[in-house]
Parts: structure tokens; sequence; C-alpha cells
């Protein structure tokens, strides 16, 4: 399973902006799909989850109502759609995939960062 992050970019406090995860391989065997972040200086943090198959979500507390964690089925590409960023935001986004039967994520994308000013 290969794992491409995109959609990062700057932008202004309250502002939008989406991110994509590409999966490409044997995404048959994929069961969930997780975003994380890190900001300088910080620890690597779960943003959100969802459920390969069932579509299943949950959030960070520090994004839940924000944030929006989807699934397109014909591109095997997962979303993270983000609204009202604040400049605490502000990190390296990272999309890491498990496989079913594992309890750790298996994969993770290259990241890509997200600034949002102030």
């Amino acid at each position: 399973v290969q794992l491409q992050a995109s959609g990062g970019g700057l932008v202004q406090a309250g502002g939008s902006l989406r991110l994509s995860c590409a999966a490409s391989g044997r995404t048959f065997s994929i069961y969930t799909l997780e975003w994380f972040r890190q900001a300088p200086g910080k620890e690597r943090e779960f943003v959100a989850h969802i459920t390969w198959g069932d579509l299943s979500t949950y959030y960070a507390d520090s994004v839940k109502g924000r944030f929006t964690i989807s699934r397109d089925n014909a591109k095997n590409t997962v979303y993270l759609q983000m609204i009202s960023l604040k400049p605490e935001d502000t990190a390296v986004y990272y999309c890491a995939a498990r496989l079913e039967g594992y309890s750790v994520n298996n994969y993770w994308g290259q990241g890509t960062q997200v600034t949002v000013s102030s």
C-alpha cells in the first residue's frame, strides 16, 4: 500500500483547506485510515479516523465540528476537509493506513504542510 498526501498550503485563520490521501496498491486490505499531525516541537497527534469498509468516523476533540474525514470509493482517496482553521492547526499532516488484523498503522504518507496565519 502506498499513500500520497497532498493539499496542504498557507491559509489565513478562519479559512479552509482540503487534504487528500490517495491510496494505491493492495487497497482491499486497508481496514482504517487516519490523519495525524505534528507541529514543530510537539509530538505527533491523532486528528481523524475513518474505517475503510463502513465509513465510520471519529475525531480528536480539538478538531471536532471543524474537520470532516471522508472517502471517495472510486478514487481510493480519503479527504480531510478543514474549516474554521486556527493558527494552532499549523502542522505537517500525515495519513496512515492500518491493515485488517493489525493493531498499529502499517503505512504512512509523506506528510503535507498546513500553515495557518493569524
